[in-house]
């Protein structure tokens, strides 16, 4: 993957005033943006989606423009092609774990049949070990379980490329050990190139080939990582 980014964002709430800059070109498959809560790393995460939009600079993944200010260029995000997995997981409550799947697999479908089957969402299922529970609703899984059926209904799509929201924070430190050995050894079998922002350490050591830090809005350093 090869990502170029250089984007300016002012928030203003009252007296306060909230600066986003950043400013990086990420060449390999896992780029990890670290860096405490409030640095601005789930702001950059969704301009990236689009599900924001920067006042100035742009975003250009293997030399596609998704936005540029100077062109007039802002792709939606159901436009760019890649998959943003929410901190909270943002499953549907109605839907069982078969038809949150199937949503990714199909744009502006709302509602899949609860029995919907298709190569796709089969092959997910049993990539992930969900088959036994694919008739369950969020509520009724586990946590391990509902991160499962979110990063399914993200790669259903062949996204070509996975935006990961502190995808462990949620989770008690026993099951935030087994995620991440399951999502670093899901990376290396399907190779989707990866940004993934955290404030834990053990995430930069295990997923950080190339590691970025966000202070205060801004793109402070890349940190060396073997």
């Amino acid at each position: 993957m090869r990502l170029d980014v250089d984007i300016r964002q002012t928030l203003r709430s009252g007296h306060r005033t909230f600066e986003l800059q950043a400013r990086f070109c990420a060449q390999g498959e896992r780029v990890v943006v670290v860096g405490p809560s409030g640095a601005g790393k789930s702001m950059l995460l969704k301009a990236l989606a689009g599900l924001v939009r920067p006042d100035a600079g742009h975003v250009r993944i293997d030399g596609e423009t998704l936005f540029d200010t100077a062109q007039g260029i802002h792709q939606p995000p159901q436009a760019r092609n890649v998959a943003y997995l929410f901190q909270d997981y943002a499953l549907f409550p109605h839907l069982n774990v078969r038809q949150n799947i199937a949503f990714g697999e199909r744009r502006g479908w709302r509602n899949p049949p609860a029995a919907h089957a298709s190569p796709e969402v089969e092959r997910w299922l049993d990539a992930f070990g969900l088959r036994e529970v694919a008739h369950q609703h969020p509520h009724e899984l586990s946590g391990g379980q509902r991160q499962r059926t979110a990063l399914a209904r993200a790669l259903v799509a062949r996204p070509r490329a996975l935006l990961l929201d502190e995808p462990f924070a949620a989770l008690d430190t026993e099951l935030r050990v087994g995620m991440r050995a399951e999502l670093d050894a899901l990376q290396r079998r399907l190779r989707v190139p990866m940004v993934l922002i955290t404030h834990d350490p053990e995430d930069v050591r295990v997923f950080g080939e190339q590691v970025l830090r966000m202070q205060g809005g801004h793109m402070t350093e890349e940190i060396a990582h073997a």
